[in-house]
């Protein structure tokens, strides 16, 4: 008997991932993704502004953004969805976004080991080349059942 466990596709589980939660009020949206890469978008808004005075997009916005990016782009390269968590993810801030500008994240995973998982990316405004910031991160892969209270 072959098993039939789907491969992970990175479109779809966005569907669900970023309707929700923390990602879903942010309002991200998917926007492509390769064997071992995504791109996410965080839009302008209003009440993400990191000055009031200022019609930037706030630090943290972009670093959730960059996270969920990253954890994506894992699951997209192990080809399927195992619990990770995030040990250290390094945002080298260069620019503010430009006023009123949605940012785009793109995170890729460059190495995968059997407990960790190793990504690099940019967080820009329109031009890749351009960037808002770079982003390094190291997450771990938790195993066993996630579920299960400690007794």
């Amino acid at each position: 008997m072959t098993s039939t466990v789907a491969r992970f596709d990175p479109a779809r589980a966005a569907k669900f991932l970023l309707g929700h939660g923390h990602a879903g009020w942010l309002g991200l949206r998917f926007v492509a993704a390769g064997d071992n890469w995504v791109e996410l978008e965080l839009p302008w808004r209003e009440d993400l502004l990191g000055e009031p005075d200022r019609h930037v997009l706030a630090s943290g916005p972009i670093v959730s953004l960059m996270d969920m990016a990253s954890g994506l782009c894992i699951w997209t390269a192990r080809k399927e969805f195992a619990a990770i968590a995030t040990l250290d993810l390094r945002v080298d801030y260069q620019r503010p976004a430009r006023a009123r500008a949605a940012v785009v994240g793109h995170a890729e995973c460059y190495k995968v080991t059997r407990s960790a998982a190793f990504v690099r990316g940019v967080a820009h405004d329109g031009d890749p080349g351009d960037p808002v910031a770079n982003i390094a991160g190291v997450f771990m892969t938790i195993t066993g059942d996630t579920r299960r209270v400690p007794q």
